[in-house]
C-alpha cells in the first residue's frame, strides 16, 4: 500500500470545497462538473460540481456528491458523515486552532492529551469529524 485518500460523500461539492479551502486552507487540485467534460482547476459558481480533489501539505481528500458517488461505487450507504474520524497531523496547531475556531463547530477544544498529543476535534460542513493533532514538543 502507498497511501489512503478518503472520498467523502457530500451534499454540495461547491460549498464543501469552500469550507475546506477558505477555512482549513486546502488547495483545490481539480473538480469535475456535472457534464463531465474535463477537469477544472478553479470552480465556477455557475456550474454544478459532482467531484473535487483537494490537498493541504501531505493530506489529500476527495469530495463527491452523494448521487454521483452512488452511481460510481454503488448504493452502499444511507447517510453522509461517518462513524470514524480523520486524524490529521498539522504544524503550528495553536495558531491553526485560533484561526479557524470561530468558523467551525468545535467538538473537543484544543488540549494536550495523556498520550502527549496536542489536538482538537471539529465537525465539517457535511458532518464528518476531523481531528487535528501535533505531538507535544514538536515544532509549534
Amino acid at each position: 500500500m502507498q497511501r489512503i485518500t478518503p472520498n467523502m460523500a457530500v451534499n454540495n461539492v461547491y460549498e464543501s470545497v469552500a469550507f475546506y479551502h477558505d477555512i482549513l486552507g486546502f488547495e483545490l487540485l481539480m473538480a469535475v462538473a456535472e457534464e463531465k467534460s474535463g477537469f477544472d482547476t478553479e470552480m465556477d459558481r455557475d456550474k454544478h460540481y459532482i467531484w473535487a480533489m483537494l490537498k493541504q501539505g501531505g493530506v489529500e481528500i476527495m469530495l463527491q456528491e452523494t448521487a454521483s458517488l452512488k452511481e460510481d461505487a454503488g448504493d452502499f450507504f444511507t447517510q453522509i458523515g461517518a462513524s470514524m474520524t480523520l486524524y490529521i497531523t498539522v504544524d503550528e496547531i495553536d495558531a491553526f486552532y485560533e484561526r479557524i475556531r470561530q468558523h467551525v463547530q468545535i467538538l473537543k477544544p484544543l488540549e494536550t492529551t495523556w498520550y502527549g498529543m496536542r489536538e482538537f476535534y471539529l465537525r465539517d460542513c457535511n458532518g464528518y469529524v476531523l481531528a487535528f493533532a501535533l505531538q507535544e514538543g514538536s515544532q509549534d
